[in-house]
């Protein structure tokens, strides 16, 4: 959300306050860290929530939501929109992530290069999609009636693949810049995802982050990974998101920072969630490299901080 000059009409019709954008980390909330982020007087930058955890009508998570708004930025972020899909989007959803977003005014808003939904039946999980024209097609619309639906840009997260597809007409990084470039949406660089990636199909993450269009990202996500094997034998990486970020994510995450400045980073921990010191401190690892390059801010975060 960009930072927006008030007049005395315009802030008092206005709920919740407006925060400059956090070029800082941030953590994902947990509805048991309240308490005890409410008593840190060592702020986060922000809080990042899946929207569909939110969509109801009321009740205590909702909440604790608008609580934790009136003193922090809230980045919202869809798990099952199924912008890949084949299928439309499903409009209750798309209608209920817009009420949730008018009553919460978040910064950020993103969704999945992913599908998560077929013949009605919605997976528990974020599939990948074949880098074709046909689908880049589909994928562009889909995030242009999200857009158009919100009245906002929204930012799209480069996935966690563990499968490829023979058709694939294009890289990764060239269907998500042609996606970015035909809807105007911005970029949510998962820096985890991309390593996993890397580990799984045997390419590199250093050159993948070469070819992707850093100057569009907008916030950084940052997780662990969990290590396993395939059936052969060879290196698989799960985006478990359930333990502290590892230290070769760490080191390409520098480098893009090195590289763009300061972007709001975003610690992922859903599994197995530890209490709010430990996450913290990731957040607290994350700030200290932004730090280290705090004169090169990003200039169109600047502008809108």
């Amino acid at each position: 959300m960009m930072k927006a000059i008030r007049s005395p009409q315009t802030a008092q019709r206005l709920r919740l306050p407006i925060f400059p954008t956090p070029l800082k980390s941030g953590a994902g909330f947990k509805p048991e860290h309240l308490a005890a982020i409410l008593q840190d007087t060592r702020k986060v930058g922000f809080f990042e929530v899946h929207a569909e955890n939110y969509m109801g009508d009321g009740g205590a998570p909702l909440a604790m939501l608008e609580r934790l708004r009136a003193d922090y930025p809230i980045f919202l972020h869809g798990v099952a929109m199924s912008i890949g899909g084949e299928a439309p989007l499903d409009k209750d959803h798309l209608r209920r992530f817009k009420r949730l977003a008018k009553r919460i005014e978040p910064h950020v808003v993103s969704e999945h290069l992913a599908w998560s939904t077929h013949d009605g039946v919605f997976y528990n999980d974020l599939l990948p999609v074949p880098y074709t024209p046909a689908v880049l097609d589909r994928v562009v619309a889909h995030i242009n009636e999200v857009q158009d639906t919100l009245g906002r840009a929204m930012l799209l997260e480069n996935p966690s693949t563990y499968v490829a597809f023979d058709i694939a007409g294009m890289s990764e990084t060239d269907f998500i810049r042609e996606a970015a470039r035909r809807t105007g949406c911005g970029l949510l660089l998962d820096v985890n995802n991309v390593f996993v990636s890397a580990t799984n199909h045997g390419f590199s993450a250093a050159q993948y982050l070469a070819e992707f269009p850093l100057h569009l990202v907008r916030e950084i996500h940052l997780a662990g990974h969990a290590s396993d094997v395939d059936d052969d034998g060879r290196p698989l990486l799960i985006d478990a998101h359930d333990r502290p970020v590892a230290r070769d994510v760490w080191a390409l995450y520098e480098t893009v920072i090195s590289q763009l400045g300061p972007v709001p980073t975003l610690i992922e921990w859903d599994n197995d969630v530890p209490d709010w010191p430990v996450l913290k401190a990731e957040a607290d690892a994350a700030d200290a490299i932004l730090g280290a390059y705090a004169t090169q801010a990003h200039p169109d975060l600047r502008r809108a901080g």
